[in-house]
């Protein structure tokens, strides 16, 4: 079956970084588009960042656009989150998720993504 492992994540302080990474099994990787979601305490699931299958097209929230940086490896199953800058409101649950998509498209909707990790716990300290 279809399987997204996140890994990365931690404590940091504000105006630190962190790289989360999601490696895929049970699936061909180069066929999906991925984004990146966080959940903060309390708060509603929100994109992040996506990027198309090939890697050629990335889409950001404005909340980190300029901090935050998407990028896969097809070959090795593996897309990775760059995090620079964080701040405290950064804090939340980050999760990876996939769709199926050939396109250059890179959905923002968290209901069109298929498949998603578990998540993983990112903490910015003031």
């Amino acid at each position: 079956q279809v399987q997204l492992v996140e890994s990365g994540g931690g404590l940091v302080e504000a105006g630190g970084s962190l790289r989360l990474s999601c490696t895929a099994s049970g699936l061909t990787f180069s066929l999906y588009a991925m984004g990146w979601f966080r959940q903060a305490l309390g708060k509603e699931r929100e994109f992040v960042a996506g990027i198309n299958w090939s890697g050629g097209n990335t889409v950001y929230a404005d909340s980190v656009k300029g901090r935050f940086t998407i990028s896969r490896d097809n070959a090795k199953n593996t897309v990775y989150l760059q995090m620079n800058s964080l701040k405290p409101e950064d804090t939340a649950v980050y999760y990876c998720a996939a769709y199926r998509s050939g396109t250059s498209y890179v959905s923002t909707a968290l209901v069109r993504y298929n498949y998603w990790g578990q998540g993983a716990q990112v903490t910015v300290s003031s």
